[in-house]
């Protein structure tokens, strides 16, 4: 598991696309119009993400490497690679560090199955 203190942007790009994210679960959201609306329990803080970052929780409700979210992403938004990933990059880096998301080393989660 990583550290909601730990720095995303510190992590070589293969090995962040490698993380896998599923959603915490002390939180409970909504969509809201094609945005997402989120309650972190622990903490009481609603969070709001944009049509994109709603996108991206809607697919973290089940368990997705960083990989397949760029992928989907790529085919859904007309953006680069190389842009579509730094976004994704900030969206999880903040959404791990609400408790929203958990992430774990993709390579650990592949020797499990």
């Amino acid at each position: 598991m990583i550290s909601s203190q730990s720095t995303l942007a510190d992590l070589p790009t293969s090995k962040f696309e490698q993380l896998s994210i599923s959603v915490a679960p002390e939180q409970i959201s909504s969509d809201l119009a094609g945005e997402a609306v989120i309650l972190q329990l622990k903490s009481g803080i609603y969070y709001g993400l944009n049509e994109v970052g709603a996108r991206l929780w809607e697919l973290v409700q089940q368990p997705q490497t960083v990989a397949d979210l760029r992928d989907t992403i790529l085919s859904e938004y007309e953006v680069d690679a190389a842009t579509c990933l730094q976004d994704i990059r900030m969206i999880l880096q903040a959404l791990m560090e609400a408790e929203l998301i958990l992430l774990q080393d993709g390579s650990a989660t592949e020797a499990a199955k």
